[in-house]
């Protein structure tokens, strides 16, 4: 059977830390604009990715109903987050 440095915790520790490590000088090396420009990227790969799979999950063919309901998804959850569950810092009130 051959070595699986994957299945290895020690080695995917280490693999991980190099990923994240690249990301970091990469991010450090790059002006603002260019930092902007990949965030508005990922966002769109996501909210493409976020469509495709709600148009496979509700075996939607109308693209547009597609995007009600990723609009709707996402409507929930910004209601779930401002009622502070789920969320990743806590809600500080205004």
């Amino acid at each position: 059977m051959a070595f699986n440095p994957h299945k290895d915790p020690a080695t995917l520790e280490a693999l991980q830390d190099d990923i994240y490590r690249e990301k970091i000088l990469r991010a450090r090396s790059q002006t603002v604009e260019e930092r902007l420009a990949d965030a508005f990227e990922i966002t769109n790969v996501i909210f493409k990715r976020m469509h495709e799979g709600a148009m496979w999950q509700l075996k939607l063919e109308d693209r547009e109903a597609g995007w009600l309901e990723v609009r709707r998804r996402l409507e929930r959850l910004r209601r779930v987050h401002e009622h502070g569950r789920f969320a990743n810092e806590p809600l500080v009130p205004a």
